[in-house]
């Protein structure tokens, strides 16, 4: 199974510089719910799953890869709008930089538990993700956010799937 759209990313580039835009961006970059922290939780899930659910957690697996590659372009992108790309957001108020942690990720070990979670991670990226399509005016990172949309869209379907596969094994 894929879990990408089978349709090319557009190449990351930016009409202008543009730390306000780089900071939305980190947001998905490295934020409490973003890019990063779906690789890491994915990644955990593959190994707490391998032994008793091997297709899903190779599944995960490649989903975590998917969400690498959203990285990659996101990060790049954050560079050319004149910010590092470093695994940082901004505080609002403050404008002071809030590091990635990994208390970012929900150690949950339940196969439903999981799915739910990652149902609800995968539907919030995909808000955020056209709220900040909405704020930010530039053609080129609009482009790119509606293509990782459409990534984001076939993983939120998936987990469902298997969500329903799951508990309609449970009641059998």
């Amino acid at each position: 199974m894929d879990f990408q759209l089978n349709k090319p990313y557009p190449k990351p580039r930016v009409t202008c510089t543009n730390t306000e835009y780089a900071k939305i961006l980190l947001q998905d970059y490295a934020g409490e719910l973003s890019e990063d922290s779906a690789v890491h939780l994915y990644i955990f899930q593959n190994l707490i799953l391998s032994k008793q659910y091997p297709e899903i957690a190779n599944n995960l697996f490649h989903i975590a890869v998917t969400e690498m590659h959203h990285l990659k372009l996101l990060g790049e992108t954050i560079e050319l709008l004149g910010v590092s790309p470093e695994y940082v957001t901004y505080d609002t108020h403050f404008n002071e930089k809030i590091y990635w942690s990994s208390q970012n990720i929900d150690y949950k070990t339940s196969i439903i538990d999981i799915l739910k979670l990652d149902i609800e991670k995968e539907s919030h990226a995909i808000k955020e993700y056209q709220a900040h399509y909405q704020i930010i005016t530039d053609p080129y990172i609009r482009e790119l956010l509606l293509r990782i949309i459409e990534d984001e869209k076939i993983h939120l379907n998936y987990f469902k799937k298997q969500l329903f596969a799951i508990q309609k094994e449970n009641m059998d």
